[in-house]
């Protein structure tokens, strides 16, 4: 029997809520990116890759204590930031920010394998029935990349739901705040007899994470069989 508080649940309802909205702000720009790496040619596009895969090389830690130079009060964007008025270090958003970064990498990945196993002669042919570059993404490429997209989508949210480096370093592990699941097993697994209530959360974490992962490999199966 899982044994779960009420800050538990908020953890649980924080993670899904960061996750996804990582996932969702993140998705425009990972699409841009796959576009612009499966078909564009252009100086320093191996810089670019570089750039766009670095946060999956990188320690979380390494990606968190960067994010904290640059949106704390003394890093430039920090004080851009603050001086409208927005705070980002220790909130929610801070999580956010740090799944995204770490998350992007993988959901760039996937939609590049969605976009460069289309025919390209489906693209020639919308280009040569005077379609503009915008229209054969919209028409074109999106649609036969939709598979991946969402393939990337679950793959990214999945990294999101175990993010622990990066987000403990920019949103702390405050309770009800910005403790998401991982950090909530950190906390029980540093105090005594917190083991149980460490337990439960990793078994609904893991529950969460291979409903996602099931989800994803069925996409990837499609799209491999598509291809």
């Amino acid at each position: 029997m899982l044994s779960l508080s009420p800050s538990d649940y908020d953890a649980i309802r924080l993670s899904l809520k960061v996750a996804l909205t990582a996932t969702v702000v993140s998705l425009p720009f990972g699409i841009a990116a796959a576009y612009l790496l499966s078909f564009r040619e252009f100086r320093a596009k191996a810089l670019y890759e570089v750039l766009f895969t670095l946060p999956l090389t990188l320690p979380p830690v390494v990606i968190g204590y960067l994010l904290l130079l640059l949106l704390g009060k003394k890093g430039w964007l920090g004080q851009l930031l603050d001086s409208a008025g927005i705070h980002l270090i220790f909130t929610w958003k801070a999580a956010v920010i740090a799944s995204a970064v770490v998350g992007f990498p993988l959901l760039v990945r996937s939609i590049r394998i969605g976009m460069e196993s289309i025919d390209q002669q489906l693209i020639k042919a919308s280009r040569s029935l005077g379609a503009s570059g915008l229209d054969t993404l919209c028409t074109v490429i999106l649609p036969l990349s939709a598979r991946s997209i969402l393939a990337g989508s679950s793959l990214m949210f999945a990294r999101s739901l175990g993010e622990f480096g990066a987000t403990i370093i920019v949103a702390g592990n405050i309770p009800g705040v910005t403790q998401t699941i991982p950090l909530a097993i950190y906390d029980y697994v540093s105090s005594p007899g917190g083991e149980p209530l460490a337990i439960s959360l990793c078994v609904i974490s893991i529950l969460i994470s291979v409903v996602v992962l099931f989800f994803h490999e069925g996409l990837s199966g499609k799209l491999a069989g598509r291809g």
